[in-house]
């Protein structure tokens, strides 16, 4: 039988292509507000600015920018600053949430009165969290430092030593971000399927055999999602150290986000930030691609 190719009418055409240009008025916002400033940050970033009375002017020096990069003295102790808090607040927070989602899906009364507990620590302004836990932070009157009265050990500079002040900022994040993995896992752990788990005991499965080899790999697109929004804002996280230390004492405390803000409003160096800005944005999106890649492979 030969297909009769019916003619393509004006008509036709728009129902073919409809939903495409029903995403045409989302996709003129998105290059307005996003791809139009990273094209901006990208040509900033080989420019020097400077000002004179209300008019900017635009120098081509990228050499100058990459010289000033790699003779910043404060950099390296701010990418490494930033390694550490990422990697310590995103396992732990990653740990804490997958564990508190198992415990409270294994309740029976209650689970509507722990999820709403839980959403607390995210709904409080990062401005109330800084001011909250640097007064219990206090080295005189702080409630850490009470409790170790209580047990007859002496006070701790806890913000003030240059050893104690990032970690003092990562239980802070923690605190903060752990209710957030918590319900992305506590949705997918609500979601699993439950006659697979009740074969696995009915074949004699013991519950870190269950664990192990039904509920992670069940879990697992769920736990890559939370892992890759909880990467991207640690590595992004300025308002805590910012409230709690200013990245000192010294650099001990400075992570990238914080020297950035350093460099455009302290220093007023527009093009050598804008180069930071474009160099993080890759790294973090290099590292995100290797996670994604890495954890495809333990799904598999």
């Amino acid at each position: 039988m030969i297909a009769v190719r019916r003619p393509r009418t004006l008509a036709g055409w728009i129902n073919a292509t409809f939903r495409h240009w029903s995403l045409l008025p989302a996709v003129i916002l998105f290059a307005a507000l996003t791809a139009y400033p990273a094209v901006d940050l990208a040509r900033m970033s080989v420019s020097t600015i400077t000002w004179q009375g209300a008019q900017d002017f635009w120098t081509f020096t990228p050499r100058r920018n990459f010289e000033a990069l790699m003779s910043d003295p404060s950099l390296s102790a701010a990418v490494v600053n930033t390694l550490v808090f990422v990697a310590a607040a995103v396992v732990v927070e990653m740990v804490l949430g997958l564990a508190l989602a198992l415990l409270v899906g294994r309740m029976v009364r209650g689970k509507g009165v722990m999820r709403t507990i839980m959403i607390v620590p995210i709904l409080v302004p990062a401005v109330a969290i800084g001011s909250m836990f640097k007064l219990m932070y206090n080295y005189d009157f702080g409630l850490f430092n009470q409790a170790l009265a209580v047990v007859g050990l002496g006070p701790v500079s806890w913000l003030g030593s240059p050893s104690l002040a990032l970690w003092s900022v990562v239980i802070v994040d923690i605190w903060h971000w752990t209710p957030f993995v918590f319900l992305i896992m506590f949705a997918a752990v609500e979601g699993l399927p439950q006659d697979v788990i009740e074969a696995g005991h009915v074949d004699g499965a013991s519950p870190w055999q269950l664990l192990r080899y039904v509920t992670l790999p069940l879990l697992m697109p769920a736990l890559t999602v939370a892992f890759l929004f909880r990467s991207i804002l640690a590595f992004k996280a300025f308002d805590e150290v910012y409230l709690l230390t200013g990245g000192g004492p010294g650099t001990s405390s400075e992570l990238l986000s914080l020297h950035l803000y350093r460099v455009f409003f302290e220093q007023n160096q527009l093009g050598y930030g804008a180069l930071l800005s474009v160099l993080t944005m890759v790294a973090i999106l290099t590292a995100l691609a290797l996670g994604r890649r890495v954890a495809r492979k333990v799904r598999r």
